[in-house]
């Protein structure tokens, strides 16, 4: 049985990352998106072989209830020979995972520097290969520059920011906002209608990923979200937080829970929350009397 948290979901759904379990396996994300009463999943394609395989995940979405919203790419260093040594490749599986889960986002990341063939040609390449999938879209995800021994790198071609070289989407993530010492709110704005996705986490700014529970950090994730209607935005919220140093299942869950409370008290107008009759003004009353 799935849990409410007493809330009306709002018309934005919200999605637990698989990536927000570890290092508990794909299964249990689904199995506590149900518990806790996550609109859907966002399926992070990694080492385990269970999120590579469409059967397996369309069994979990069957059996918990939960359907599979979003599709990650496996861009990360560690799943650079999943499926594939080649990117595109790589990305091809992806969007025909999501082909077959009915999943309408498949989450990108630029191009790493070293991967030079890829980066040269990634634009139109994303393009063609967006173009065999009409229903799919591919946000590209902001990153941020890495800082080692008091320098600073920028392991991404052309650039950790995709607004810098334009797509036709992006996937907004607060956390890489504050490893970049981003602005996020600007950034939504460069961003404009392209505005596909957000990754919902926290971060000091001290220059680290650290991917905290929405509002333990410095970042503005409830005016973001408070703004996504203004915005016109039609995409979805994934939850990508660490929960990796949880010392017990129950205090991975709560923090679950409180990420997903914090996004649904922000995303949801207080009428839908707060449902009930308007209160009667005493000149209407006496006007009835």
């Amino acid at each position: 049985m799935r849990a409410t948290l007493g809330a009306v979901p709002s018309r934005v759904p919200v999605l637990l990352s698989t990536s927000s379990v570890f290092p508990e396996r794909t299964a249990a994300a689904f199995q506590l998106a149900a518990t806790l009463g996550y609109d859907g999943v966002e399926v992070m394609v990694w080492t385990d072989a269970v999120s590579q395989d469409a059967g397996a995940l369309a069994g979990l979405a069957k059996h918990y209830g939960v359907p599979v919203l979003s599709v990650h790419a496996p861009c990360l260093l560690v799943t650079q020979r999943v499926w594939s040594a080649d990117p595109w490749e790589r990305l091809r599986r992806s969007g025909e995972l999501a082909e077959q889960l009915g999943a309408p986002t498949v989450v990108v990341h630029p191009p790493f520097t070293w991967q030079r063939d890829y980066a040269r040609n990634f634009a139109e390449g994303l393009d063609e290969v967006t173009g065999r999938f009409s229903d799919i879209r591919f946000p590209v995800e902001n990153m941020y520059p890495v800082r080692m021994a008091g320098r600073q790198f920028v392991p991404y071609a052309p650039g950790w920011d995709p607004t810098a070289t334009g797509y036709p989407s992006y996937t907004l993530d607060l956390s890489h906002c504050a490893a970049s010492h981003t602005d996020a709110l600007e950034l939504a704005d460069r961003m404009g209608a392209g505005l596909a996705h957000v990754h919902l986490g926290d971060g000091t700014g001290e220059g680290r990923d650290e991917h905290l529970v929405p509002g333990r950090g410095t970042q503005p994730c409830a005016e973001l979200l408070r703004s996504l209607a203004s915005r016109g935005f039609t995409g979805s919220v994934a939850v990508e937080v660490s929960t990796r140093g949880a010392k017990s299942r129950a205090v991975r869950e709560a923090d679950l829970r409180a990420a997903l409370a914090f996004a649904r008290q922000h995303l949801d107008p207080p009428a839908a929350t707060h449902a009930g009759p308007e209160p009667v003004r005493r000149g209407d009353r006496e006007a009835e009397e």
